[in-house]
């Protein structure tokens, strides 16, 4: 997708790349110890980075499509012209939205954090607009971890949001 000349300025500073998931991303940050795979919960099965740290830039009728991963990730609002919508699902805890905005006072929140395993996919607000985030991984994001979701296997367990899966699955 071409952005507006803006977002693509932004998108060269940042020398920000394609992610397979959408949007545009750069890791900003890999911790150089590891945490040994014995350590960690067997899910992970090796050793993974401590923490692991992205820019990630969604655009105008962007989206990231529905994915998991084995960690906890921490999202962080930077700018955009539009706050950005998490979407989450999970099998315990059903569906959980999160707003990444700069306006507190209208229930945007500055970070917020998904859990380990849940699936999660996010879109600006607004769907002309943008939106620049940081997430941080713990234990570090290894695309070992990475799974990205078929509408088919996700409305499965979640029936009732199976229009919001087709909208936000590749």
């Amino acid at each position: 997708m071409a952005y507006p000349a803006d977002i693509q300025a932004l998108v060269t500073q940042l020398a920000l790349e394609p992610h397979p998931e959408g949007g545009f991303f750069r890791e900003t940050y890999r911790s150089s110890e590891n945490v040994p795979g014995p350590a960690l919960p067997p899910r992970f099965g090796q050793d993974r980075s401590l923490a692991t740290a992205i820019y990630f830039l969604l655009g105008p009728g962007d989206f990231s499509t529905f994915h998991r991963i084995k960690s906890d990730e921490t999202w962080h609002y930077y700018t955009g012209s539009s706050p950005l919508i998490v979407h989450i699902l999970d099998l315990h805890l059903g569906y959980r939205q999160i707003k990444l905005g700069n306006r507190p006072q209208a229930g945007e929140v500055f970070q917020d954090t998904v859990p380990a395993g849940a699936w999660f996919a996010s879109e600006p607000a607004d769907p002309t607009g943008y939106a620049l985030v940081g997430c941080t991984v713990s234990p570090g994001f290894d695309f070992r971890d990475f799974e990205m979701a078929k509408v088919e296997n996700l409305s499965e367990p979640f029936p009732e949001y199976v229009g919001l899966i087709s909208r936000l699955c590749r």
